[in-house]
C-alpha cells in the first residue's frame, strides 16, 4: 500500500514537473514597436530585414506615423524585402503632393493648373489658407492597392500579424488606438502630419499624426499579449540653437519636447531597444531612403545577439504578395453617400465604372483622380465590403465648402513684358455647376480675361468669354508684310495693339481628352502707330462678327515639357460682318490645325514633334487677322504663333505651314536641356501654288534650358536663323497668360 502511494506521488510529481517544464519552454510572444519619424521611419525596413534573418517571429505590431505604415504592411503579410522593393519604386514627391495626372483633368482644370501658381480660399472678403498641403489621396490610393489581400478585414487582430496604430484626436489632443476599422484609413490617419496632410475623419473624430500623443505605443503592444518588446526609435533628438535655423525645424523641435521626455521612460521598458544613427537625415529625406534603410540594418546588427536569442528558425512566409502590380476587383455594387450639390450620376460619370463590372486598381485611381481634379470635394474616402463573392465599393465624399478662390500668377516674356495675374473664381454663382473666373493682369501691358461657364461634364455646356489684350511692339519689316505697313521703305513700325473679344459658346467633353465646341464672337481690333507721318495713325480700328467651331484632343502628360501623349486642335473661324463701312467687305474664313506628339526615346530623353498649318477661304481678307509668326514664350491669341530664330510678330501671311522638332533631356529632376528646330513656309495664297511643299523659306533653331517651378517654367532660349544671321536670347518666367 505504501509502495502504491509512493508510486502515485512520484508519478504526479513527474507530471507536475513535466507540465512546468513545458510551460517554461513555451516560446515568448515578441511584440514590435515602431515609432514615427517621417522619412527616417524607412529605417524600420532595415530592422525588419535583420529580424527575419535572425529567425524571429513577430507576434504583435504597434506603430505610429511612418511606423504605422511600415508596420501595417508587414502585419498584412509582406516580407521586409518586399516592403523594401515597394518603397524603392515609390515616387514620394508625387504621392505626398497629391499629384493628379494631366489626363484626369478636363480642359477647364488643365487651364487652371497651367495658369495659376497659387490658389487660396476667399470667403467673406477674407483670404484664407488651405487646411493642408495635401489631402493624402495618393497615399490612400497606394495603401488600398498594397493591402488588397486584407481589404475585407475589419478587426486588426485577424491580420496575419495582430496590429494596432496610434492617431491623435485634434480636438482634444488625446490618443486614439486604431485596432479596428479599415486598415488603409487607419494607417493614413496615424501618418497624417499636421499641415502637410488634411485630418482624417474616423467615427466622427478628426484624426492627425499619432506622434503628437504617443509616438511609441509600447504599453498598447504589451496589452495585446507581448512578452518581449523590440522597439525601434527613429524620432528626432533635440537640436541645438545652431541647428534651429528655419521655421520647420523649430516646429519639429516644439513637437519633440514632450515626445522625448516620454521616450526616456519608455526606453527603460523596452527589452531590445534599437536607435538607428539617422541624425543627419530629415523627415523628408525620402530620396536618401537606401542610406536610411542601411542605418536601420546597422543598428540592428549592433544588438544582433540579443535578437538571435529570440529566434526559433522561423521563416516568414514569402508568398507572392504582388508589389504594385494591378489586381482585379469585381465591383458588385457602388455606394455613394448623399450629396447636396452633386448627383450620383455626376459621381459615377467621373468614376468611369459601374456596378457589376471588373476593374483594376489603375481604373480605380483614374476615377478617383477625376473626382479629385474637380476640387469639388475636400475629402474622398472609400472601402471595400464583401457581398456574394464580389466587392461593394463604398465611396464617402465630403463636399468642399469653399466656393470662392483668389489665384495668382507671375510672368515675363519679350512681347507682353512683366505681368502679375490676380484671379477671382466663384463656383455656384448662379447655378449648381457654374464657374465664374476673372483674370486681371497688371504690368507693362494691361489685360483681362473673364470666363463664365456652366459645366455639364459630358453633356453640352454653355459659356461666355470676354478678353482684352494690349501691347506695344516694334514690328520689323519683311517682304510678306508690305501690305500691313503700307510702305515698303519702312524697316520697322512701333505699334500699339489692342484686341477686345467677346464670345458665346457651347461645347461638350468626351473622356476628359476630347472637346467639341461652336460659338459666335464679336471682336474689336485696334492698331495704331506714331512711326508714320500722321500722328497716332490708325492702321486698324474695326469690329468683326464671326462664327466659330473647334475640336481638340489632348492626352499630353505635360503642357510645357511633355514626355508622352498626343495633341490635336482644329479650328474654323468665319468672319461675316465688319463695322468699317468705308472698306468693301467680303466674307472670309480662317481654317487652321495643330498636331503634335511626344515620346520618350530613352531614359529622360524625349522627342516632341509639332506640325501646324492654316489657310484662308475668301477673296478679300484683313491682313491684321492673318497668321503672325515669331518669338517664343508669350500667350498666343488670334493667329499669333511662336517661331524660333525670328523676332516676335515678324512673319505674316494669310496661310502657313510649320513644323517643329524638339529633343528634351531632363538633366535631373525638373531641369531640362533642349534643342529645337522649326521650319515654315508663310505667304499669301500659299496653297494656290506648289510653294507650300517646296524647301522651307523660313527656318530657325534654339538651344534652351528650362526649370519647372511652382510659378511655372523658367526658361532661357538662344535662337538663331540662317536666313537673317540674327541671334536672339529670350528669357521667360512663369505660366503663359
Amino acid at each position: 500500500m505504501k509502495k502504491s502511494i509512493l508510486f502515485i506521488f512520484l508519478f504526479c510529481s513527474c507530471l507536475t514537473a513535466f507540465a512546468q517544464k513545458k510551460e517554461n519552454d513555451k516560446k515568448p510572444k515578441v511584440g514590435l514597436v515602431l515609432s514615427g519619424g517621417g522619412a527616417k521611419g524607412l529605417a524600420h525596413i532595415g530592422v525588419l530585414k535583420v529580424i527575419e534573418e535572425a529567425g524571429v517571429e513577430i507576434s504583435y505590431i504597434g506603430g505610429t506615423s511612418m511606423g504605422a505604415i511600415i508596420g501595417g504592411l508587414y502585419a498584412s503579410g509582406y516580407t521586409a524585402h518586399q516592403i523594401d522593393s515597394i518603397f524603392e519604386i515609390t515616387d514620394f514627391d508625387a504621392v505626398v503632393r497629391d499629384y493628379i495626372p494631366r489626363s484626369s483633368k478636363n480642359f477647364y482644370e488643365k487651364k487652371n493648373d497651367e495658369t495659376y501658381a497659387i490658389s487660396l480660399p476667399f470667403e467673406n472678403f477674407k483670404i484664407g489658407v488651405p487646411n493642408a498641403y495635401s489631402k493624402g489621396q495618393n497615399i490612400y490610393n497606394l495603401l488600398n492597392q498594397l493591402t488588397h489581400n486584407v481589404r475585407h478585414v475589419r478587426d486588426f487582430k485577424n491580420l496575419p500579424i495582430p496590429f494596432l496604430c496610434i492617431a491623435t484626436d485634434i480636438e482634444n489632443g488625446q490618443q486614439v488606438i486604431l485596432g479596428k476599422g479599415y486598415l488603409p484609413q487607419a494607417m493614413l490617419a496615424s501618418a497624417t502630419f499636421p499641415s502637410l496632410f488634411s485630418p482624417v475623419l474616423i467615427d466622427d473624430k478628426m484624426l492627425i499624426d499619432g506622434g503628437v500623443a504617443n509616438n511609441y505605443p509600447i504599453e498598447e503592444v504589451r496589452k495585446l499579449g507581448a512578452d518581449i518588446i523590440i522597439g525601434v526609435d527613429v524620432q528626432d533628438d533635440l537640436k541645438d540653437r545652431k541647428s534651429l535655423n528655419n521655421a520647420t525645424r523649430i516646429l519639429i523641435q516644439i513637437s519633440n519636447l514632450q515626445m522625448i521626455d516620454k521616450m526616456n521612460k519608455k526606453k527603460q521598458q523596452t527589452d531590445i531597444y534599437i536607435k538607428p544613427d539617422i541624425k543627419n537625415f530629415t523627415v523628408i529625406s525620402f530620396d536618401e531612403g537606401k542610406d536610411i534603410i542601411q542605418r536601420g540594418e546597422e543598428a540592428s546588427f549592433s544588438v544582433y545577439e540579443k535578437i538571435k536569442e529570440l529566434g526559433t528558425d522561423y521563416k516568414r512566409d514569402n508568398k507572392e504578395i504582388q508589389k504594385c502590380v494591378i489586381d482585379t476587383l469585381t465591383i458588385g455594387d457602388i455606394k455613394v453617400n448623399k450629396l447636396e450639390n452633386y448627383t450620383r450620376a455626376y459621381v459615377l460619370g467621373k468614376l468611369g465604372f459601374k456596378a457589376n463590372s471588373k476593374i483594376t486598381y489603375k481604373d480605380l485611381k483614374i476615377g478617383i483622380d477625376n473626382l479629385n481634379a474637380t476640387q469639388n470635394f475636400s475629402s474622398m474616402g472609400y472601402s471595400f465590403e464583401e457581398k456574394d463573392g464580389k466587392d461593394v465599393f463604398d465611396l464617402k465624399l465630403v463636399e468642399n465648402s469653399t466656393k470662392t478662390f483668389l489665384r495668382f500668377g507671375l510672368h515675363y516674356d519679350d512681347l507682353y513684358k512683366s505681368a502679375v495675374l490676380v484671379n477671382f473664381t466663384k463656383k455656384k454663382l448662379l447655378f449648381k455647376n457654374d464657374v465664374a473666373a476673372l483674370d486681371v493682369i497688371l504690368g507693362d501691358n494691361f489685360r483681362y480675361n473673364f470666363d463664365y461657364y456652366i459645366d455639364n461634364g459630358f453633356y453640352w455646356s454653355f459659356g461666355f468669354r470676354s478678353r482684352y489684350n494690349s501691347f506695344n511692339r516694334n514690328v520689323f519689316n519683311d517682304e510678306s508684310v508690305e501690305n500691313v505697313f503700307g510702305d515698303s521703305d519702312l524697316s520697322s513700325l512701333n505699334v500699339d495693339f489692342e484686341d477686345f473679344t467677346n464670345q458665346v459658346y457651347f461645347q461638350t467633353i468626351f473622356k476628359q481628352k476630347f472637346i467639341v465646341g461652336v460659338g459666335v464672337e464679336l471682336k474689336n481690333i485696334k492698331i495704331k502707330s506714331q512711326t508714320l507721318e500722321e500722328a497716332s495713325k490708325d492702321l486698324e480700328n474695326n469690329r468683326y462678327f464671326n462664327a466659330l467651331g473647334y475640336i481638340k484632343y489632348d492626352s499630353l502628360d505635360d503642357f510645357y515639357f511633355p514626355s508622352d501623349g498626343w495633341y490635336f486642335s482644329g479650328d474654323i473661324q468665319s468672319f461675316i460682318y465688319s463695322s468699317n463701312l468705308e472698306q468693301d467687305f467680303s466674307r472670309f474664313s480662317y481654317v487652321k490645325g495643330d498636331f503634335g506628339f511626344a515620346r520618350t526615346l530613352v531614359n529622360k530623353l524625349t522627342f516632341v514633334l509639332r506640325a501646324e498649318g492654316g489657310f484662308v477661304i475668301g477673296e478679300e481678307t484683313n491682313p491684321f487677322l492673318d497668321f503672325v509668326l515669331g518669338g517664343y514664350g508669350f500667350n498666343k491669341i488670334n493667329n499669333f504663333k511662336h517661331f524660333y530664330g525670328y523676332e516676335p510678330l515678324s512673319i505674316v501671311g494669310d496661310s502657313f505651314l510649320k513644323s517643329t522638332f524638339t529633343l528634351d533631356y531632363e538633366l535631373f529632376k525638373k531641369n531640362h536641356l533642349n534643342f529645337s528646330a522649326n521650319y515654315a513656309n508663310v505667304g499669301n495664297n500659299l496653297f494656290d501654288s506648289d510653294d507650300w511643299y517646296q524647301s522651307p523659306r523660313y527656318s530657325g533653331y534654339a538651344l534652351g534650358y528650362g526649370l519647372e517651378t511652382i510659378i511655372g517654367p523658367i526658361e532661357v532660349k538662344h535662337s538663331w536663323s540662317p536666313e537673317t544671321k540674327d541671334h536672339h536670347t529670350w528669357f521667360t518666367v512663369g505660366f503663359w497668360f
